[in-house]
C-alpha cells in the first residue's frame, strides 16, 4: 500500500534533504512519482543530491537556505505555489554538536534553531497552502528517542528534541480539529541510523546501525497504518528494548526517583531487574 498523499503528480518538500534519511526520503517518494523540493544548506552537497535525483528521471527543486531563517523558508514556500500541490512535508534538517547545561550558548542556539525551529518554520511556511488545497497531506516532523528518555551528553540536542515531539503532539491535535483539514502530522522516531550525523563520512555502517533507506520504508510503512509515532527499531535496539526504556524514562516522574535514574549507580539494579520482566 501507498499512503493517499504520497501520489504521483504532486510535490514533496524536504528539508536536510542532501544527505542521510532526507535524501533516502527523496528518493523513495521520487520513485512513486512526485516532484521533489529538495531543501538544504547551499552548495556543492545539496547540488550533487539534487543531480543524483534527476539522473533517475526525478523531477527535482533545488533551494539552498538555512532552516533556522524562518523568512528564507516562507520565500521558498511562496514560490512553491506554482508547483503542482505540495502533499508531503518532511521536517528532517537536524544537526548535532557538543553541548553543555553549564555553558556554551552559541551551541545551544544554533541547535535549537536547526532542530527545533527549522520544524516549526517548516511547518508555518508551508502548511497554510497544504491546508488550503483540501487534499489529502501529510508533515512529517523528525524527532529522536533522545528527545524522549533524553540521556546525558547533549542536553541541547535532547531539549530539542523534546521540543519536536511536544510540538508535533500539539500540531496533530491542531490539524484533526481545524475545519476542512486533511492534513495530518506524525512524529518520525529515527532508531541507530547510519548517517554523516551518527558517523564519521566514510566510515563502514556498523552492524548495529539501520541504512537510511531502512528507515524510510519503515517510515512509509508506518505512515500507510496511521501511526502516528513511528518509533523505529534498528539492529541493535528492539522495539521492545525502547517502549522499556520509555516506560523506566517516565517511571522516574510518576516514581518520584532521581532525574535520569537509569544512569545513576543507585538504581542500575533496580533498571537491570526491569529489563528482565
Amino acid at each position: 500500500m501507498t499512503h493517499p498523499a504520497l501520489v504521483s503528480g504532486r510535490t514533496a518538500v524536504i528539508t536536510g534533504a542532501a544527505s542521510g534519511i532526507g535524501f533516502a526520503a527523496a528518493e523513495a517518494v521520487a520513485a512513486l512519482g512526485m516532484g521533489v523540493l529538495m531543501i538544504d544548506l547551499p552548495g556543492e552537497k545539496l547540488d550533487g543530491a539534487a543531480e543524483r535525483l534527476a539522473a533517475k528521471g526525478a523531477t527535482v527543486w533545488a533551494q539552498g537556505a538555512d532552516v533556522s531563517d524562518l523568512s528564507a523558508l516562507e520565500m521558498i514556500a511562496a514560490a512553491a505555489a506554482e508547483l503542482p500541490s505540495v502533499t508531503f512535508l518532511f521536517n528532517n534538517a537536524g544537526m548535532g554538536v557538543p553541548s553543555t547545561t553549564l555553558g556554551g550558548a552559541k551551541a545551544w542556539v544554533r541547535t535549537l534553531g536547526v532542530n527545533l525551529w527549522g520544524v516549526i518554520h517548516g511547518t508555518m511556511a508551508f502548511s497554510p497552502a497544504m491546508i488550503a488545497h483540501g487534499e489529502t497531506a501529510l508533515i512529517v516532523n523528525t524527532g529522536s528517542k533522545q528527545g524522549i528518555t533524553t540521556p546525558p551528553g547533549n542536553p541541547a540536542y535532547n531539549v530539542s528534541k523534546a521540543g519536536v515531539k511536544s510540538f508535533t503532539e500539539a500540531l496533530a491535535h491542531e490539524l484533526r480539529n481545524t475545519p476542512g483539514s486533511k492534513v495530518s502530522a506524525h512524529l518520525m522516531i529515527p532508531g541507530w541510523v547510519h548517517t554523516g550525523l551518527t558517523a564519521a563520512s566514510g566510515a563502514p555502517k556498523p552492524d548495529g546501525a539501520w541504512s537510511a533507506d531502512q528507515a524510510v520504508a519503515f517510515m512509509l510503512q508506518s505512515l500507510d497504518r496511521g501511526d502516528f509515532y513511528i518509533l523505529c527499531p534498528d539492529n541493535d535496539v528492539s522495539r521492545a528494548l525502547d517502549e522499556k526504556r520509555i516506560a523506566w524514562a517516565a517511571g522516574d516522574l510518576i516514581e518520584n526517583r532521581t532525574a535520569l535514574s537509569r544512569w545513576h549507580p543507585d538504581y542500575a539494579e533496580a533498571f537491570k531487574v526491569f529489563l528482565a520482566k
